[in-house]
């Protein structure tokens, strides 16, 4: 190859991309190859094991109720012994921060790994074409045949192809939205046409969503739509692992027998059999240098070492490297910028962990009776009266019991401990009377103190601040 043909590893190349008419046509139609290798059975087994646990977690049970239940309708999220509620929005803003700085720090350091092998698109989609393998044959079969005339043999392919494509786009969506509404219930009511218009409207929706995606769209979603693809580069460095094709060992690329000599007939060790093409999800050929349209996947690397232990090559030649290395230097691991993520990361995490340790299954409203600040009584004390609401946050039912602190002599008028199932809230109306007496100033600022005494055993106090007013 010409020396004007080498590019350097670590440039993007942005391609003009195709229309979408081209992008349908059996002409211009990626069809990926099976290839089996290290990396693919890491990214399988890493795939099998998301996929698990999607497909289980909202069938688990916890206490007698659904273990993962994001139910938007009561305003409450079940996730095992723990519930969120409106008032608890502060973790989940910490939850997206902490994931924005680990896939920040990741792609740091290792590209874009997330989208090879944890991407719920890049899974999908791979076992979508799972699905094309097993009943239109590899590769080279599925393109012969696209290029045929129609037949019932055909015919008989692709519509088990897109059956199978849309059950598993069905299955998919029903599970994905009995996060947010009671799986079993929803199943049943669905299959029995007795589901809401609402429900039914989702679930339509997202196994479209699913079936035009992983099906359809593939690398589209991640070349053209997912924004990660257009600011993954600016986290790249010249010591960040993405997967490169060593030009220097590489070029110039050709064919020749496996008992040739590559030097002695002016080669490099790539034989120019494009196998890390074939077998490339979005269809890019690693060799021209990095774009922004890898995943990261790894297919090529084990395409291209299987050829070298074919051809008795030494593996490599397309690899997890940095930038550095391919010119010659050494990695540099740790690194300022590296550095700085992970010390984010290190802090949101602790600052979650706190907030998470701290949050008290109790929730304690109080609102004073605006209409009238105080009431002077006939023996000359002073009531005031307020309004308590009290959400049980917990899984568990218990007995809340109220006391007050900071406010000497006071007499306490109404109910005074209330039992409140899990996840339930009740409001208590009760008025404070204290003598003038005892009250140094005008508005004097005291304390309500509620303790819960859930049937676990277990027990919980909370403080609320408050003001009394004297006249």
């Amino acid at each position: 190859m010409q020396e004007s043909n080498r590019v350097k590893p670590q440039k993007i190349k942005i391609h003009q991309p195709k229309t979408p008419n081209d992008h349908f046509s059996a002409r211009n139609r990626i069809y990926v190859r099976a290839v089996k290798g290290l990396y693919q059975t890491v990214r399988r087994r890493m795939g099998m094991v998301f996929m698990a646990a999607f497909m289980i977690l909202p069938w688990l049970e916890y206490n007698g109720n659904q273990a993962v239940l994001f139910d938007l309708s009561e305003q409450k999220f079940n996730i095992f012994a723990l519930s969120l509620w409106p008032q608890d929005l502060t973790l989940l803003a910490w939850l997206f921060i902490i994931a924005a700085f680990a896939l920040f720090f990741i792609t740091t350091f290792a590209g874009r790994v997330w989208c090879g092998y944890l991407c719920p698109q890049t899974v999908w989609t791979f076992i979508f074409i799972w699905f094309e393998e097993r009943f239109e044959g590899t590769r080279h079969q599925r393109m012969k045949l696209d290029q045929m005339p129609n037949s019932l043999n055909k015919i008989a392919r692709k519509t088990a192809k897109h059956t199978s494509w849309v059950l598993f786009s069905l299955y998919t969506a029903l599970t994905f939205v009995g996060y947010f509404s009671p799986i079993d219930l929803l199943i049943l009511d669905f299959f029995t046409l007795e589901a809401s218009f609402v429900l039914t409207l989702w679930v339509l929706f997202f196994a479209a969503c699913t079936y035009g995606n992983a099906g359809w769209m593939r690398e589209i979603m991640c070349t053209h739509i997912c924004p990660y693809a257009r600011f993954q580069s600016a986290m790249f460095d010249k010591d960040t692992f993405t997967v490169s094709y060593d030009a220097t060992r590489g070029e110039s690329r050709g064919p020749r027998g496996r008992k040739q000599d590559p030097k002695a007939l002016g080669l490099g060790d790539c034989i120019d059999c494009n196998l890390c093409v074939q077998v490339c999800p979005t269809g890019i050929d690693i060799r021209n240098g990095l774009q922004y349209e890898c995943i990261n996947c790894g297919a090529c690397i084990d395409a291209c070492d299987g050829v070298m232990d074919k051809m008795n090559y030494k593996k490599g030649l397309i690899s997890y490297t940095t930038e550095r290395q391919l010119s010659g230097g050494k990695t540099h691991i740790l690194r300022s910028k590296l550095a700085g993520y992970a010390l984010v990361l290190i802090t949101m995490l602790g600052l979650f962990s706190y907030e998470l340790a701290t949050r008290t299954p109790i929730d304690l409203d109080i609102l004073r009776d605006r209409g009238r600040l105080y009431k002077e009584l006939f023996t000359g004390e002073m009531e005031n009266s307020y309004t308590l609401k009290i959400l049980n946050k917990s899984q568990i039912a218990a007995e809340y019991k109220f006391t007050t602190a900071h406010l000497p002599n006071v007499k306490w008028q109404g109910e005074q401990s209330i039992f409140i199932d899990a996840g339930e809230a009740a409001v208590m109306t009760i008025s404070l009377v204290a003598s003038p007496d005892d009250l140094a100033e005008q508005i004097t600022e005291f304390d309500f103190v509620v303790t819960a005494y859930f049937e676990d055993g277990s027990r919980v106090s909370l403080t609320h601040e408050s003001r009394f007013f004297k006249r």
